[in-house]
């Protein structure tokens, strides 16, 4: 039987593309629904709330952008972003470097490096805050004790009671922290890559160090991209470590944004903070959408 033209044309037509049905509404329903009621919601009413002299519950009057204008003349909040952006820089490249030197060594034919692999994972699964805790002692008493006995002066004194130091002392216990979690992913960057590369390279005459530098790091910068990415994010956020080592001491020396808007909510400071939260959520995303590009353009 022959097939007519119609039939022809209703073959060849294209199917229609389905959109999502009703189950998968189903299933994104209650995701959708916690999301905004507990981080869309909230971000609404306190970009809102940044507009009023709001004490965080009763009466409130419209005050403009009386809060942002004093929040850029306030040297402490001023201090607090300076602080935030620095820290996070700085932890970011201490985080990044010792993860991937570490996950370099141990994708290397080395014995034991699965039961190594498992110890640096530990860090990871320990809560940030007991984790301070156990810095802050050691940093506090131990660290000192043991200077003292070899007569080391710099550190027979706590670096946390220093304001000049006490940054130093966030910094590693974060990073500490991070490195697990970023060195896992530059191991499956690393376990991806070919191993006839290496060997072509070996043949050529090319040492561990060359192949490092010019095989290795290159295959490696979408995850070195994605794991800038992620720590820095997570850095910009950083509470819990530093309330427990430092608690943003001494002073106000080691205080984050997310510390000072905290702050707000105990200290009849509401309004003013969610400025602060505002403009520091601002930044957060103009800095996420620069690292989206970036991506995008390493993916090209």
């Amino acid at each position: 039987m022959s097939l007519t033209t119609s039939d022809t044309t209703k073959s060849a037509a294209p199917a229609r593309k389905r959109g999502p049905d009703r189950t998968h509404w189903l299933f994104l329903l209650p995701t959708l629904i916690v999301f905004t009621l507990c981080i869309a919601l909230p971000a609404v009413m306190g970009i809102f709330f940044s507009f009023t002299n709001s004490v965080g519950y009763g009466d409130w009057d419209f005050v403009g952008l009386a809060n942002y204008q004093l929040m850029f003349t306030d040297p402490a909040i001023m201090w607090s972003f300076g602080f935030t952006l620095g820290f996070s820089a700085v932890t970011v490249v201490v985080t990044n470097v010792i993860a991937f030197l570490l996950a370099v060594g141990l994708t290397s034919q080395i014995r034991g490096r699965v039961v190594l692999r498992t110890v640096f994972v530990i860090p990871m699964v320990v809560s940030p805050i007991i984790i301070a805790f156990v810095f802050q002692f050691l940093f506090a008493r131990s660290l000192p004790a043991a200077a003292q006995a070899v007569g080391f002066g710099p550190l027979e004194s706590s670096i946390l009671a220093d304001s000049d130091l006490a940054w130093i002392s966030i910094v590693i216990v974060t990073a500490w922290q991070a490195i697990p979690g970023t060195m896992l992913i530059y191991i499956a960057g690393l376990v991806a890559i070919p191993h006839d590369v290496y060997e072509a390279s070996s043949i050529d005459g090319a040492g561990p160090w060359k192949q490092l530098l010019t095989i290795t790091v290159p295959l490696m910068t979408g995850y070195i991209v994605i794991n800038v990415i992620l720590t820095f994010k997570n850095f910009l956020n950083a509470y819990d470590i530093i309330v427990g080592l430092t608690d943003g001491g001494p002073g106000t020396s080691t205080r984050t944004v997310a510390m000072t808007i905290f702050s707000g909510f105990t200290d009849g400071d509401y309004a003013y903070q969610m400025a602060t939260a505002t403009i520091f959520f601002l930044i957060t995303l103009a800095i996420a959408l620069v690292q989206l590009r970036l991506m995008r353009r390493k993916e090209k």
